[in-house]
């Protein structure tokens, strides 16, 4: 993938499903209220990542290109 990436989890959305955690255990780590959060808000752009901001069941994790804020996920339309 070769970008950098800016990682959001929007915790007015987030229901502490764990999801990302599971998908990406070393990208996402989860506070004594269930919330999630990046364990780095900027990263290398990695499978593990979208997959894990894929798999949430409300779409909390947003992914834009580092710099340039070109959204990866949730993909424009």
């Amino acid at each position: 993938m070769g970008d950098r990436w800016h990682i959001e989890v929007d915790r007015s959305v987030c229901i502490g499903s764990a999801q990302c955690v599971h998908h990406a255990p070393d990208g996402f780590h989860l506070d004594t209220a269930r919330q999630s959060h990046p364990a780095d808000p900027e990263t290398d752009a990695h499978e593990k990542i979208l997959a894990a901001a894929e798999s949430c069941p409300v779409e909390a994790i947003v992914i834009t290109v580092l710099g340039s804020g070109e959204p990866v996920f949730p993909p424009e339309e």
